[in-house]
């Protein structure tokens, strides 16, 4: 499996609270036995007018394994909390959730089937709109072989994608398009929404709650970190660190640049990470949690 840079949620405080409120909500629902009633249907929106259900239905899942597959891709997308900050992450959470909401309205008004929970709850929107950036900015560092099939390392990623894609069938489908195309919209930039920042005292209120601190806070990824990339040895503790002699393509320095990354600290990376896009991007993000 993939090494996605430090451990736990460090710089990575909206992706710990999301964590928390979905686990939170979850068991609450679960406890009071309402869990069946969650997810909204067009009878729902439109001829009970219950839009209160909306707010559980963007972070309560309706049964366990759409929680453990859910929380486990929550806390693997926290790279991108990590890579654009928790500003621009909170944004993103925020755009993919109402985009995604506002199409399952307008799906449920066009099918205009009044059955009960017609579409599952849970925060699909966020987790569906990450793979669009997993998909197009997370490199493959290796690939292997099972019964003649090619895999690689992000391919137990979409597996537990699908997994949950396909969980409650034609109930979890549409929330999961749904968050791959509001995803998309913000990776095309629809009315500028990735240059959007929210003010700084909401920016940093995650990180103020209590029990949620990361002790730490985020550097910007367009920030020269050269001289403070930490030698390839301290993630190596066990092997010997030989210095790299390999040139860094100009294909691998592109890849992290593009990943919001400065070109000379990217070049610097690759260098110590015998020219690894993976290794390099886990290098990067150490610095930057300095």
């Amino acid at each position: 499996m993939m090494n996605v840079g430090p451990s736990g949620f460090n710089n990575a405080p909206v992706s710990r609270a999301f964590i928390v409120a979905t686990g939170a909500f979850t068991v609450f629902f679960g406890i009071r036995d309402r869990a069946n009633k969650l997810g909204v249907s067009y009878q729902d929106i439109f001829q009970k007018m219950q839009m209160w259900k909306l707010i559980p239905a963007i972070f309560a899942f309706s049964s366990t394994p759409e929680l453990i597959f859910g929380l486990y891709l929550l806390y693997y997308f926290r790279i991108f909390e990590r890579q654009i900050g928790s500003n621009k992450f909170l944004v993103f959470s925020l755009f993919s959730t109402i985009v995604s909401m506002v199409l399952q309205v307008l799906t449920l008004a066009v099918v205009n089937v009044p059955s009960s929970n017609l579409v599952s709850s849970g925060p699909y929107a966020v987790i569906f709109a990450s793979f669009v950036p997993f998909f197009f900015d997370i490199p493959v560092s290796t690939r292997f072989r099972v019964l003649g099939i090619s895999f690689s390392d992000k391919s137990f990623i979409y597996l537990a994608g699908l997994q949950l894609l396909l969980s409650s069938w034609k109930r979890s489908i549409l929330p999961g398009i749904c968050g791959i195309l509001a995803g998309s919209l913000y990776r095309l930039n629809v009315f500028r929404i990735r240059k959007a920042k929210f003010p700084a005292p909401i920016s940093s209120f995650f990180s103020r709650l209590p029990g949620l601190s990361t002790g730490s806070a985020r550097v910007s990824p367009t920030r020269n970190v050269v001289g403070n990339i930490p030698s390839f040895a301290s993630h190596q503790r066990n092997h010997t660190s030989v210095p790299s002699t390999v040139e860094p393509s100009e294909e691998s320095v592109a890849t992290l640049v593009s990943m919001g990354f400065d070109r000379n600290s990217a070049r610097q990376a690759l260098a110590q990470a015998r020219n690894d896009v993976n290794t390099a991007t886990n290098i990067l993000l150490e610095a930057q949690s300095h």
